[in-house]
């Protein structure tokens, strides 16, 4: 994998530490977009600057999850949110009460929307504003 792919994936899935690394490796001209990834070392990075990086945030990263809230025994919605008290509070905030539980999902895990299937990874590009309602579900009794 080259290094451009590198970069480019840990902007997409959030990886703060990795984009950050290769962001200053590559502003310190000790490694190019078209190098192979697997023969960087991460060692040659002055890891105090790349710290006061990731604490500035300089790339904008800001990792985003989704959780599910549990409102009754069958019905359930999905946040995205920083945290999991982020969503519980926007959960109480919207529903005016407290959620039964709270579980994180990966965000590439997938649904059926329609007649399609889609992560919600996909479904978070279609949200600017967070936290954010991605879904609802609604267990079939049983």
């Amino acid at each position: 994998m080259l290094v451009k792919e590198a970069y480019f994936d840990s902007l997409r899935f959030q990886e703060s530490a990795l984009a950050h690394y290769i962001h200053h490796l590559l502003g310190e001209m000790k490694i190019s977009l078209d190098d192979d990834m697997s023969k960087i070392d991460l060692q040659q990075a002055d890891h105090l600057k790349v710290r006061e990086m990731i604490q500035i945030n300089v790339l904008g990263i800001h990792k985003i999850r989704v959780f599910s809230l549990k409102m009754n025994q069958m019905d359930f919605v999905f946040i995205f949110a920083a945290s999991e008290q982020e969503a519980i509070q926007f959960y109480t905030k919207t529903f005016y009460q407290t959620p039964l539980n709270c579980h994180e999902y990966s965000l590439d895990f997938q649904l059926a929307r329609g007649n399609d299937v889609i992560s919600f990874r996909d479904i978070r590009k279609e949200n600017e504003d967070l936290p954010a309602i991605a879904g609802y579900f609604n267990k079939p009794y049983c």
